[in-house]
């Protein structure tokens, strides 16, 4: 979601005030961009291309982690080139429009990936890196945006504003597909009791490929708004000045964050527990497919579960913060996210919690009626629950760390160190789990990154509130 960028927020002696009308464009692209993220990454089409678009689920597994690692790479080397020009006083608007084609025509394209097409591998990975990238470039620009339309004081409830509504953007996304689209294999009816408003092949799996253009028309549709009524900055210098000044920042700022002990120990902790963040949730619906061969209809539902958890807990976790302190939050939120991810691990065809024996999946029967199923959904819920005040009190935790008068500076330097080593945890997943042969092994390697992250968290000193 939206982070505040390196942008200097004091542009000119007048605060920023923009139209009710420009915010609600602005906050509405994270709505718009949400369902890429909900549909494609994490519930719908990454399960589908491991479990059968791929016909073994281990190579499927390694080969969606390889496609984001080199989309996370990409990011993360272009990334501050990209928010060098952002930060400089140049038109956002265009730089948003620009990516908004590959990432549009990325999305659409998912819809081309038959089953049995795996000779076309090339075409999937050029098209899904292709809307990865785009959608985190153009948030970029977008997220540059937040100091010129309103003021500082206000930068941390738009973010908040935004982030939240992009959770609800994923969730309402997930309840259109599977209350309208998505139909019960067993019972020919969506989630709702409703006939599909259309046909879809469940044999060619149209009900996964579907939300690649779903996503792409979603994002076309919300994300008018932000072009017609947020507004831009009309002048700025060179792109090459901007650039080279941007990274001459950016070291800057290193250097700095390095004299501030508390923040350079948070900022290392952040970089891990980030990269497991976003690779349990990333992986977690493609292991789910694979252990116990859900399908569109089962992960739908699963989606719409844990969006629901990630936001209550997102809710409750502010109130805490505010009771406890930030970092309390944060390390008890780390705790959470180990106990939930080594849980899921815990969890085969026939066993809970490593040694515990229950009855295999009956084929055939309900969705979540198995006790695996059930165990494997309990701990999921504990990793939403704690995902969401863990970037929140993140959030909150920089800002009381950061000096005043470098706020917008150090908030520039957060954002990076969330995508810096965002390939990182995808590649070693992939590679774990072609060399184990795995799919257990590779969601294992999560593990390390939490608990590095609750190391360097051990070292950050006192509890900022």
């Amino acid at each position: 979601m939206a982070e505040v960028s390196t942008a200097e927020a004091a542009e000119s002696a007048a605060e920023p005030k923009t139209r009710l009308s420009g915010l609600f464009g602005w906050v509405l692209f994270d709505w718009a961009t949400q369902p890429f993220y909900a549909l494609i990454l994490t519930f719908i089409f990454a399960p589908y291309f491991a479990t059968a678009y791929v016909s073994d689920p281990v190579t499927g597994q390694a080969l969606w982690g390889y496609f984001s690692a080199i989309a996370g790479l990409i990011v993360a080397l272009s990334g501050p080139i990209l928010g060098s020009i952002a930060d400089t006083r140049r038109r956002r608007k265009p730089w948003v429009a620009a990516f908004s084609v590959p990432f549009v025509l990325g999305m659409a394209a998912l819809w081309f990936t038959h089953p049995g097409s795996e000779e076309q591998i090339l075409f999937v990975a050029v098209a899904f890196v292709m809307a990865a990238v785009s959608g985190e470039f153009a948030t970029i620009f977008t997220n540059s945006m937040m100091p010129t339309l309103v003021p500082e004081r206000q930068l941390g409830r738009l973010s908040g504003i935004g982030w939240g509504t992009g959770y609800v953007g994923g969730l309402v996304a997930l309840v259109f597909m599977m209350g309208l689209i998505i139909a019960n294999p067993s019972t020919g009816k969506t989630l709702l009791g409703l006939e599909p408003i259309l046909t879809l092949n469940e044999e060619a799996r149209e009900g996964d490929r579907i939300s690649g253009p779903f996503s792409a028309v979603w994002y076309l549709v919300f994300v008018l708004p932000f072009f017609l009524f947020t507004p831009d900055r009309h002048r700025g210098t060179g792109a090459d000045k901007a650039i080279l000044g941007g990274l001459k920042l950016l070291w800057a700022t290193l250097m700095e964050a390095r004299r501030h002990k508390q923040i350079f120990f948070f900022l290392l902790a952040r970089i891990a527990y980030v990269d497991g963040l976003g690779a349990i949730f990333a992986f977690g619906g493609i292991y789910a497919a694979g252990l116990f061969g859900w399908r569109e209809f089962q992960l739908g539902i699963f989606g719409i579960i844990l969006t629901v958890a990630a936001t209550i807990g997102a809710l409750l976790g502010g109130v805490i913060d505010d009771r406890i302190g930030s970092k309390r939050v944060v390390v008890g939120a780390l705790i959470g996210l180990l106990l939930g991810t080594l849980g899921i691990l815990s969890i085969d065809k026939d066993k809970i919690l490593f040694f515990v024996d229950v009855p295999d999946k009956v084929a055939g029967s309900a969705p979540f009626s198995s006790d695996g199923e059930i165990a494997y959904l309990a701990f999921a819920i504990l990793i939403g629950l704690v995902a969401g005040p863990l970037q929140a009190s993140s959030r909150s935790l920089m800002a009381r760390l950061a000096p005043p008068e470098r706020m917008t500076q150090f908030f520039g330097l957060f954002a990076f160190s969330g995508k810096i080593a965002s390939f990182l945890s995808p590649f070693l997943i992939a590679t774990a789990t072609t060399a184990a042969a795995s799919q257990r092994a590779g969601v294992a390697v999560i593990v390390p990154f939490i608990v590095v992250g609750l190391a360097f968290m051990a070292l950050v000193r006192g509890n900022p509130r």
